[in-house]
């Protein structure tokens, strides 16, 4: 883009529609760039307005990362070209290099602008194309309402208490690097999957559009669907579509989940567009999108009903994701690690506790490995042990507390076994122990 100076302005052809359906409504309430010392003083609050009644879903990407001169003001000239002798010049997306541009000459201004009091109802279009999509209204309100009022990003929050471990660094690599690598990452449930993902995102400042997956997950749900806004009825994009768009990460939950209807996604897990055969609309994604899903089983169902309602995905599904990543629960040093920055937090300070907890969980499961035990302590129960610690003040107390979900022999091997890993600990209404620490090597099942 040229500089403000030299009153031109290079707009892509979906900035260009952006412009003109602000433009009409600016129009109608006798907005200008007099009104607006010259377009570099619009509250982000009437810009928000402009573009809902002008039948956008929220102010566009790229007037909320290039055109805010200040918290909560934007500064739109190229929206008043007519009143400041701007000229616009508009390059369609996949043009030939070394093409010209094109100049495009806007309507001029009515002359007598309606009154604000009474603005007259401007006629939208009855479907917002998909050239103009952008996030789901109650997704931007949600994210803005979590950020003081402003906040229209996907950009996950940091998390103080994060520890990079496991296939931290490869995720950052696939995503840092732009390119479309979709990725497949299985494992067993509370080992951080989820949450490595949300966290590269969050250092990386890339927006992160996740979904999580039901079996009633459908098409509708994934790229969108008509609502009724206003009284009109639009097509509002779904997360797919937005992620495309935004060039954003998406991030498909607990995709063993889906059934057969998400097929919908296999051209999205290819990299290439998708056309919407609800609005005639062929939208292809922005560079920087990428596509990451994560799952308990590799797409095979569960055998053994610990996942209930996994299904057996398509082959031509799943073999259209590049890496496969198999992650299991942190080593014992890792998982402290985690466990005391977290502890920290919560004002638990207790890094014998933290020790004999990762002993005692990883010794269960080994033996949920060999099959001794059916049940398995997470890194998020230990996370929410210390949480129960914190609250309860008692060790024995925080663990029966959450592994009270088990049936009532595992709770009770499970509790009767930490007290073999701890000396201190004790089961409820038994005597103290004095015989010291008992071999946590050997397992009690």
């Amino acid at each position: 883009m040229t500089n403000s100076s030299n009153k031109r302005f290079s707009l892509s052809q979906t900035q260009f529609t952006h412009v003109e359906y602000l433009r009409r409504t600016a129009q109608r309430h006798g907005i200008t760039a007099a009104t607006t010392d010259g377009g570099r003083a619009i509250p982000f609050t009437n810009l928000q307005n402009m573009a809902q009644e002008a039948g956008m879903s929220g102010v566009p990407g790229w007037i909320r990362t290039d055109r805010k001169v200040r918290r909560g003001v934007y500064s739109l000239p190229e929206l008043f070209a007519d009143d400041a002798n701007i000229d616009i010049f508009t390059v369609k997306r996949g043009r030939p290099a070394g093409s010209p541009t094109k100049t495009v000459t806007a309507s001029k201004p009515d002359p007598k602008p309606v009154a604000v009091a009474a603005p007259a109802p401007m006629p939208t279009p009855a479907v917002q194309t998909a050239e103009c999509v952008e996030a789901d209204l109650q997704t931007v309100a949600l994210a803005r309402a979590s950020s003081g009022g402003e906040r229209d990003t996907f950009v996950p929050d940091r998390e103080e208490n994060y520890v990079p471990w496991g296939y931290h660094n490869e995720i950052t690599k696939i995503i840092k690097s732009g390119r479309f690598c979709p990725v497949f990452i299985t494992g067993l449930s509370g080992n951080g999957k989820t949450t490595m993902v949300e966290q590269v995102c969050a250092n990386l400042k890339r927006e992160c559009v996740r979904v999580n997956f039901t079996a009633a997950t459908d098409e509708d749900e994934l790229l969108g669907g008509f609502r009724l806004i206003g009284g009109e009825t639009k097509f509002v994009p779904g997360p797919v579509l937005v992620a495309m768009e935004r060039g954003a990460v998406l991030l498909l939950d607990e995709i063993d989940l889906g059934g057969h209807l998400i097929m919908c996604l296999q051209s999205v897990l290819e990299g290439k567009g998708k056309f919407i055969p609800k609005i005639g609309k062929y939208v292809r994604p922005a560079p920087g999108f990428t596509v990451i899903a994560t799952a308990n089983t590799k797409g095979k169902g569960s055998d053994d009903g610990r996942f209930a309602g996994t299904n057996i995905l398509n082959e031509a599904f799943l073999d259209r994701f590049a890496f496969t990543y198999e992650q299991d629960y942190a080593d014992q040093k890792v998982e402290c690690r985690i466990l005391e920055k977290y502890g920290a937090s919560i004002g638990v300070d207790d890094k014998d506790f933290i020790a004999n907890l990762v002993s005692w969980a990883d010794i269960i499961r080994k033996s949920f490995a060999q099959q001794v035990v059916s049940e398995i302590v997470t890194t998020r129960r230990l996370r929410d042990i210390l949480f129960a610690y914190s609250v309860f003040g008692d060790k024995m107390t925080a663990i029966e507390r959450c592994v009270a979900r088990f049936d009532a022999t595992t709770k009770d091997s499970f509790m009767q076994f930490y007290t073999k890993v701890d000396a201190d600990a004790r089961t409820p209404n038994a005597a103290p122990k004095t015989d010291g620490v008992t071999d946590s090597s050997t397992c009690p099942f």
